[in-house]
Parts: structure tokens; C-alpha cells; sequence
């Protein structure tokens, strides 16, 4: 009997240890380097006429979906990319994690990386303006979707290719995190409150406390989609910065109404057109704000509300722009006694009805944009540490709308509608207050400036949490009062709404979208990881389309 027992268990131990080795080949991450430029060889400004001419795909937006995207299909096809930002070489700060905040300091000139804007609700919010767009100016969280996710979006996944997707991305800009003794602690608080289990590193969305991914290497060098053009072939591939695209090129004939290219303007406001071939087609990667802003200034939306403007009709779609999200983004900061080092986000605390993570900062003197939610929020003197709360899904859900009908520099209105869904307020109150736990664990008593119980005792910067933690009322006032964006935002061009599921705007030819744009939930606690496998994903399913019709 004590034999069977003992082997039972050498059985037990071996299949874990199996499954350990299993798990590690599945995460084969990148090695610690210098930020790739090899692709510069393949960039042109958009001024340079050698750009206009046919393609076989034209991808409007170099960013987290665009650049994977064009490097994919250019392995059979050309491709044209057409990016309205700059370079990132030509602003160096964007290369390092200490950088982050800076880029959010740094004023918005109408040239610079990080483009700001405040939406209808009245919160500061940003986007990217530059060749890898978001994935260059955000925290570097690399997550992977919740499984369930795929199941909620309406498209039938090839999940092979998704997780071999998920490979491509990571052996090149993905990387396991060193120790930070400040992530580590908010690991240690997480756990003590509850958020459990330990997940230990993993780059999956599952429910408990873990070390995630990141695209800054341990050498604090940023990493991010530009490099994916690197996979590309650099025959078929090229890439346009400064090229504002204004509109998309129809055409109209007894098969129906086809997109065969657009028409951008470089940064001194000459007009060029690119067109597309053949079975080709126009694919818009803009982003959540870019790609509605652009199908309404082509004329593709709301009937009633492109007439009333002066748009020609080209297709009506009542939903473009409609139900777009933003995750709230609520939070406390404390000052601790004695000084912290900074660190970048990497331990995350993931339940059903919230995602907690935290960073530490070094002082600044000047408001990084967008980070508090409004200009005249205090400023920290000294280290300090945000300690974060993010509302999954949302439900509340908003709208974006021209502000000008010719222009597309001009940034369209964007309004959020945060908690306007009592279920998001919910999902606040029940994280404010596990961060109130959070704060009263042990692991926090040395951060305090006081030896008081509970949630006092710290020095707090900004909004306290009401002091009485049974009080839903003042929890509710808390988050509507010290909302702030997650910068996660997404929709405007739903799968369902506008798009059928293979990403082609119904009713339209050669014309798809594939960006963050096209769903109505966060995938996961931080998004880019899934938006990085969508662009080679899409790239790959339209190779293998081409393949099967050919």
C-alpha cells in the first residue's frame, strides 16, 4: 500500500514537472536587445511620389494591429502603409520605460507621439502619433486574451493560429520581467487580500495574482509593433509616415460599391492617391477614434447624420461610430515615508469584477497629460506609488462624431459615457474598496506615515477612499468624482454592427477593418497583446483565402 502511495505521487510529480517543461516551450520570449530599425530601409516620407502607384493592400495605420499586419500579408503581396505619425527614432524617449512619463509631459505640438484630447465628459485622454501608435507610448503590459473572450465575439477562431499568432509576437517583443521589489510587494498585498491563486509568470488573462509580460526588456528598452515589420518582406513593403489619409476612393459599378483606394496628404498638404489591384483591398488599422473618424469622412455611416453634414452617402451604416468604450481608470496614491524605486507595471491582481495593478514613480513637476484626469490635479514631491483599478468589459458606451467634415487632422469629438451602466459603478465600488484592503494589509504597514488601523496612517495624493468602508453611496461618488481614462479605449466599427466575421465592412467591397475598433470589450486586463495577434492573424486568414481562391 505505502509502494502504490509513493508511486502515485513520483507519477503525480513527473506529469507536473511535464507539464512545467510543456508550459515553458509554450512562452518562448525574446532576449534582451536594442529596439530593431532594420525596416527604416522600407520608410518613406509621404511627400515622395515613388509611393503613389497599386498595390495589392493599402493599410491605413502603422500601429499595434497595422504594422504585424503589413508584414504578414507583404510575404505574398505588396503592401503600402500608410501612417499619419512620425518616426520613433526621431523622439528617443519613447525607447525606454523611464520615458513614459515624459511622453506624457511632453507638449502636443501637432507633430509629437503622444496626441492629446479631452473628451465629451470632460477627461484627459491620448492616442499614439507614431509609426507602432499606441503600442509606443503605453505601459508596456503584455497580457494575452481570457479564453472566454473568443467565445463572446460572434467569430468562429482558428485557435491553432491564434496561440501560434500569439508566438510570432512574443519571440520578438515580449519579455519575461526581472524582480522590482515595488511589484513584487503589490504581489504580496494582492495575495494577502485574496486575489487568488498565485499564477507565478504567466501571460494569460486568468483570475488570481501573477507576473506578466512586458515589452520593455529588462535593460528598460521599449519594445513594440514597428520592429513586426522587421518579419515583413521588405520587397513587397513599404511605409509612408506623415501620410494624413483623408478619404477612402469608391467606386460603383452593377457588383456594388468598391473601396480601390484613398487619397493622403503629406505634412507640407499635397494631395497623393495610392490605389489598390486586383482582388486587393483597403484595410483601415486606425484605431478606435481613427477608423470611424475616417469611414464617416468617406462618406460610410449614419445616413441622417452624413446628410445633415453635407457628406455624400456612399453606404449607409448606422452603427459606424456608434458604441465605442472606454475602460475607468480609478486609483489612489500614496507618498511613502522613505523613498521607492520606480517601477513599470508587471504584477496584475485579476478577479471577475476587476483588474488591480500598481507602479512607482519619481516625483515630477510637471502634470504627465492624461495620467491624473484633469490639469489641476496635485502633483506628487516625492516618490510615490499609483495603485490602480480597472472596470472590465464596460457597458457604458459613447459615441464618436466629426468635428470637422474635411480635415482629418482635426480630431473628432469623442464622448464616453463613463458609468453611465450602474453595473460598471458595481464593478468600481467592489475594487475601491479591495484596494482599501490592499491597504491595510501588512504589506503596506511600512508605507505609512502614521501606525493607525486600517486605511489610515498613509499620505495620500489627491482623493482619499471614503473612510467608511461599508458606505456604497460615497464609494459610487469616488469613482464617478476620480474617474480617469485607462487609455483602453475600443469599438466605433463593431463585429456585427459593421463589420461581418471576417472583418469586411458589410455591404462594401475590398474593404476591411482591423484594429481596436472592432469589439465592444477589453480581451483582456491590458489589451495590446490581442490587438498585436489580430493584425497577423487577419494578415494570415487573407493569405489563406488567396491561397484557396488562386
Amino acid at each position: 500500500m505505502v509502494k502504490s502511495t509513493m508511486s502515485a505521487i513520483l507519477i503525480l510529480v513527473l506529469h507536473l514537472f511535464i507539464l512545467h517543461l510543456q508550459y515553458s516551450e509554450i512562452h518562448s520570449l525574446a532576449n534582451t536587445s536594442a529596439h530593431d530599425f532594420s525596416y527604416l530601409e522600407i520608410v518613406y516620407d509621404a511627400n515622395d511620389t515613388e509611393l503613389e502607384g497599386t498595390y495589392d493592400y493599402i493599410i491605413v495605420g502603422g500601429g499595434t494591429a497595422g504594422c504585424p499586419l503589413a508584414a504578414t500579408l507583404s510575404a505574398n503581396y505588396s503592401v503600402l502603409v500608410l501612417e499619419r505619425g512620425t518616426l520613433p527614432t526621431e523622439y528617443p524617449n519613447l525607447l525606454t520605460s523611464d520615458g513614459f512619463i515624459y511622453n506624457l509631459q511632453q507638449e502636443d505640438d501637432g507633430q509629437t507621439p503622444v496626441e492629446r484630447f479631452v473628451s465629451g465628459d470632460g477627461i484627459d485622454n491620448v492616442r499614439g502619433r507614431v509609426l507602432g501608435g499606441t503600442s509606443m507610448i503605453n505601459a508596456g503590459v503584455y497580457v494575452r486574451a481570457n479564453t472566454s473572450f473568443f467565445n463572446q465575439t460572434g467569430i468562429e477562431w482558428d485557435m491553432d493560429l491564434v496561440n501560434k499568432t500569439y508566438d510570432w509576437v512574443e519571440d520578438t517583443i515580449v519579455f519575461k520581467p526581472d524582480f522590482q521589489f515595488w511589484q513584487n510587494l503589490t504581489g504580496t498585498a494582492f495575495l494577502e487580500v485574496g486575489i487568488l491563486p498565485d499564477n507565478g509568470f504567466s501571460l494569460d488573462h486568468i483570475e488570481g495574482t501573477r507576473l506578466t509580460g512586458s515589452t520593455f526588456d529588462n535593460n528598460g528598452t521599449r519594445h513594440a509593433s514597428d520592429e513586426l515589420l522587421n518579419k515583413g518582406d521588405p520587397n513587397n513593403l513599404k511605409v509612408a509616415v506623415h501620410a494624413a489619409v483623408e478619404k477612402i476612393i469608391f467606386s460603383s459599378n452593377s457588383s456594388g460599391v468598391t473601396a480601390i483606394g484613398v487619397i493622403y496628404t503629406d505634412s507640407n498638404g499635397t494631395t497623393h492617391q495610392a490605389f489598390v489591384r486586383g482582388e486587393g483591398e483597403v484595410i483601415l488599422s486606425a484605431g478606435p477614434i481613427g477608423s470611424p473618424q475616417l469611414l464617416l469622412l468617406s462618406g460610410v455611416g449614419p445616413e441622417s447624420y452624413l446628410t445633415s453634414l453635407n457628406i455624400s452617402v456612399v453606404a449607409s451604416h448606422p452603427y459606424v461610430g456608434q458604441y465605442i468604450y472606454d475602460n475607468p481608470r480609478n486609483f489612489i496614491n500614496i507618498l511613502p515615508p522613505n523613498p521607492i524605486e520606480p517601477s513599470t507595471v508587471t504584477v496584475l491582481g485579476i478577479t471577475s469584477d476587476f483588474y488591480q495593478c500598481s507602479l512607482s514613480s519619481l516625483p515630477f513637476s510637471i502634470a504627465p497629460f492624461s495620467f491624473f484626469p484633469i490639469p489641476t490635479y496635485p502633483l506628487p514631491n516625492t516618490t510615490f506609488a499609483h495603485i490602480v483599478n480597472k472596470v472590465p468589459g464596460p457597458l457604458s458606451h459613447g459615441t464618436v462624431t466629426l468635428q470637422s467634415t474635411s480635415d482629418v487632422r482635426v480630431a473628432p469629438n469623442v464622448t464616453f459615457n463613463y458609468y453611465s451602466n450602474s453595473t460598471d459603478l458595481a464593478h468600481c465600488v467592489s475594487g475601491m474598496k479591495k484596494i482599501g484592503e490592499f491597504l491595510s494589509s501588512d504589506a503596506l504597514k511600512p508605507y505609512k506615515v502614521e501606525d493607525l488601523p486600517g486605511i489610515e496612517g498613509f499620505d495620500i495624493l489627491g482623493i482619499p477612499l471614503p473612510e467608511d468602508q461599508t458606505d456604497d453611496a460615497a464609494f459610487e461618488t469616488f469613482c464617478q468624482v476620480a474617474v480617469a481614462s485607462y487609455w483602453h479605449y475600443h469599438g466605433g466599427c463593431l463585429v456585427g454592427e459593421v463589420l461581418d466575421d471576417d472583418f469586411r465592412v458589410t455591404g462594401i467591397n475590398a474593404l476591411r477593418v482591423v484594429d481596436g475598433s472592432t469589439f465592444p470589450s477589453t480581451p483582456a486586463s491590458h489589451p495590446q497583446g490581442f490587438y498585436l495577434m489580430l493584425g497577423r492573424y487577419v494578415g494570415s486568414k487573407i493569405l489563406q483565402e488567396r491561397l484557396a481562391s488562386e
